[in-house]
């Protein structure tokens, strides 16, 4: 496996057995050696820790479902730590079949009377309050809820000016717990079959919203309760309060949902901007950086955005390595946004220009989805798997922000058995399947008839498929679509004041002229 090499060091499986009149003693050779884990605390992850068992969930039909269903076990607490949050969203927008009220407004009120028990907490980005306003009752319930003693919502401010709180998680109990891509809000539920004009997908405005594919997991023992305390944590550095644990509940695992792994380790790495007292934490970074130079056959990627160029030039290097992985990125066509479109659309043109450009081997490629009538799929999922052997699931975008400016929370398995090898296969495989409609059965038999190739996987299948991957063409963007893209305005890396956006803007401006 590779990451006994990246942890060792480039001269490490040079020191095998050697009969060197320096070495009398026979030394052992690494590759006969456990490979050390690339799970690092303090370095690509914050905390290692036990999912008893853990789940795999694409596209938010599921989810919002089994969130519910978790909430409505719930015995103690519930966190509810996001981006953005919608009160009107229906959990079950084509007809409910569990307890309770379909919105997940309602639905908190009346668990909240129901259960005076439990202990509620909604944490929402402060700036993404603006988002609200204009929403018919949501700042009704923002309102309410901010004046509630049974389900306290609170607005998280303790960030940089204008850095996201990105972090998208759910906490039942400190027993389980989801975490990945998924907001609850406006637009993003929809099926696997992505279809045209689902009714399901209509917004509380009356209009159909456009196809949205995204993931997320769900753990459950100790790895559910370290995410409580991160929620615990998150909590505090947003209001200044402590949250005290709550003893863990047990049979919350949903049984309609078949979990993927089970007793195994799990690492959770995060990115949190410098602000006060909370100092850089930047393990998101490593362990993508990590992760890209570990690959040594495939890189599959599914992620909203490919903004930056320190991961692009690491994706460069291993394309001009003649033994180096073919490399996958499938984005949506465009950015959701002005602002987005603007800037992550203008650096994703200069760099897929610039991988291009690299890829000596023909090894790259880059697509973007679209259902049985062409409509482009929306891709907000962060998923990034090298080989058989690392997943990486969660809230962060490739792009600078989510690598040092925002908050951000992935979860990544490192495969240790062949059992957990096959999984971490399976769960490709299923994923691309669904982008090229096809049985994940099919896609296997793709790839192994192409030799262990995604690529020739995909161009085998995709012909002939309703729902296909489109080759990402590069297009021409304006002057000042160039000058935002290259400056720190937009996608800062790291804590930026006002004056030093600017500055950067202007010295961006200067380079074009």
């Amino acid at each position: 496996m590779a990451t006994r090499a990246l942890l060792a060091g480039p001269d490490a499986r040079t020191m095998c057995r050697a009969d060197c009149p320096q070495f009398p003693v026979t030394m052992p050779c690494l590759d006969d050696l456990p490979a050390p884990s690339f799970l690092v605390p303090g370095e690509t992850v914050w905390r290692v820790a036990e999912a008893e068992r853990l789940a795999f969930i694409v596209d938010a039909e599921d989810f919002f479902r089994l969130a519910k269903q978790a909430m409505l076990a719930a015995r103690h607490s519930v966190f509810l730590i996001g981006w953005d949050f919608d009160a009107r969203i229906e959990l079950e927008p084509e007809g409910r079949t569990l307890e309770g009220p379909n919105r997940i407004g309602a639905f908190l009120n009346w668990l909240a009377k129901s259960r005076p028990e439990l202990d509620l907490r909604v944490l929402k980005w402060d700036i993404g309050l603006l988002h609200s306003l204009g929403r018919g009752e949501t700042p009704a319930f923002l309102l309410y809820w901010r004046f509630r003693r049974r389900l306290d919502l609170r607005l998280d401010g303790a960030h940089p000016p204008v850095s996201a709180h990105h972090m998208k998680l759910i906490v039942v109990d400190d027993a389980l717990a989801f975490c990945g891509g998924i907001d609850m809000t406006e637009g993003r539920w929809d099926t696997r079959a992505h279809a045209p004009e689902r009714e399901g997908r209509r917004a509380p405005d009356g209009e159909i919203q456009k196809p949205w594919h995204d993931t997320t997991t769900c753990v459950s023992g100790p790895a559910a309760r370290a995410l409580g305390d991160l929620a615990r944590l998150r909590w505090k550095n947003a209001t200044g309060k402590d949250i005290p644990d709550v003893p863990p509940s047990e049979g919350l695992w949903p049984d309609e949902l078949a979990p993927h792994f089970r007793n195994v380790e799990i690492g959770i790495a995060r990115t949190m901007p410098e602000y006060k007292e909370t100092p850089q934490i930047s393990e998101i970074e490593k362990a993508t950086e990590a992760i890209l130079r570990s690959a040594e056959r495939t890189l599959y990627i599914e992620n909203q955005y490919l903004a930056s160029r320190k991961i692009a030039e690491i994706m460069a290097e291993r394309l001009r390595a003649p033994d180096g992985p073919e490399i996958v990125v499938i984005c949506p066509r465009d950015s959701d946004g002005w602002l987005e479109s603007k800037a992550m659309d203008t650096a994703r043109a200069r760099l897929i220009e610039f991988l291009r450009g690299e890829d000596r081997y023909g090894r790259f490629r880059i697509f973007y989805p679209v259902n049985a009538d062409d409509t482009p799929i929306y891709v907000h999922a962060k998923v990034m798997i090298a080989d058989d052997s690392i997943l990486k699931v969660g809230s962060a975008n490739l792009n600078n922000r989510s690598m040092g400016y925002d908050t951000e929370c992935d979860i990544l398995i490192e495969a240790t058995t062949e059992e957990m090898r096959e999984t971490i296969t399976a769960i490709r495989n299923d994923l691309l399947a669904e982008q090229v409609d096809a049985t994940p059965d099919a896609v296997a038999k793709a790839v192994a008839a192409s030799g262990g190739s995604i690529i020739g996987a995909i161009e085998a299948l995709n012909p002939d498929a309703q729902r296909r991957l489109v080759r990402m063409e590069v297009e021409e963007h304006s002057l000042d679509e160039e000058m935002l893209a290259e400056s720190d305005a937009a996608d800062p890396i790291r804590p930026v004041t006002f004056r030093e956006a600017v500055t950067s803007l202007f010295r961006s401006f200067r380079r074009k002229l």
